[in-house]
């Protein structure tokens, strides 16, 4: 992939390497909304065990206490009471990648949303972290990987998982991390457009946990088709696509589907439980975005 002429991104806070401590003192559901890391691990355990993203239990707890203690700030960095986090494009080559990625989705959404759907596009922050850190949806942290925040419009991302996707799901590449990044970017297309806040309206009033993940899956797979919308316009615009560049993406698209991660853990897949999609599903959508470029071609709620 073709990245290194490209601007690079002011709209990062580059929090690696800050000490973030829990707001609660040590406490199993921590003050102010943050979890602790005893009942972190514990969410984690019931949500592999019952095939149930952990990211959806501990973000929801959190959120949940959260509201219980008023609304008030959920963490807080260290670092956040005497000095701003460093923002703008980082010196190191992966921030400098991450920052170029981020660049090029803005440009092209700050053109293909207008143009095909009539809203301005407002670009989101993308926070880099070590390990863990705060957010407006609760704590982030490493396990959960890669995620978008609505209620503070940030991509939360522990560039870690790149070495993961290397490591432990068969993938890498330039363009695979770079669609890692757009798949974020597609939640922020979703929360634009009023998708986002509609379908977590739907998941509340779901009647099982089963027809919330089938909500949560089809916004994923619309995430996969409109990183694939993203790399379209960008490739027809600044030819960034290398040869090689689509395999590595398909494979790593299929090595984190819900069957394929689910078979590796425990043997077996449970579909109702998808929250993402399984690999078949997550390649043909992003492959679908790659064809068409067009935003209406991602219609996961209205195909079968």
């Amino acid at each position: 992939m073709r990245w290194e002429d490209f601007r690079r991104s002011d709209n990062i806070e580059d929090r690696r390497g800050e000490d973030y401590a829990d707001a609660g003192g040590g406490s199993m559901l921590g003050g102010a909304g943050h979890l602790g890391l005893g009942a972190t691990v514990i969410l984690g355990i019931i949500g592999y065990a019952l095939g149930i993203n952990p990211a959806v239990l501990i973000g929801g707890a959190e959120m949940l206490t959260h509201m219980r203690d008023g609304g008030s700030q959920i963490a807080t960095p260290r670092e956040d009471r005497q000095t701003r986090h460093a923002r703008g494009a980082p010196g190191d080559r992966t921030g400098q990648f991450v920052a170029a990625v981020l660049a090029e989705n803005e440009d092209v959404w700050s053109q293909v949303l207008p143009g095909q759907k009539n809203i301005r596009f407002t670009p989101p922050k993308l926070v880099l972290f070590d390990g863990a850190t705060s957010s407006g949806c609760g704590s982030a942290q490493s396990a959960m990987g890669p995620f978008y925040c609505p209620l503070d419009q940030k991509i939360y991302l522990d560039t870690s998982f790149f070495r993961d996707m290397r490591s432990r799901f068969g993938g890498g590449g330039d363009f695979a991390y770079a669609y890692v990044i757009s798949h974020e970017m597609g939640h922020h297309i979703q929360n634009q457009i009023g998708i986002l806040p509609k379908v977590h309206r739907a998941q509340q009033a779901a009647s099982s946990r089963a027809d919330a993940n089938a909500l949560s899956m089809r916004l994923e797979l619309m995430a996969d088709c409109l990183a694939g919308v993203w790399a379209a316009n960008a490739n027809q615009r600044w030819r960034i696509i290398e040869q090689g560049d689509i395999e590595k993406a398909v494979a790593t698209a299929q090595a984190i589907g819900d069957d394929r991660l689910q078979k590796t853990s425990r043997g077996y897949a449970v579909p109702d439980s998808f929250t993402h999609g399984s690999s078949t599903q997550r390649v043909g959508w992003l492959q679908t975005g790659l064809r068409s470029g067009q935003i209406d071609s991602c219609d996961t709620f209205g195909r079968r």
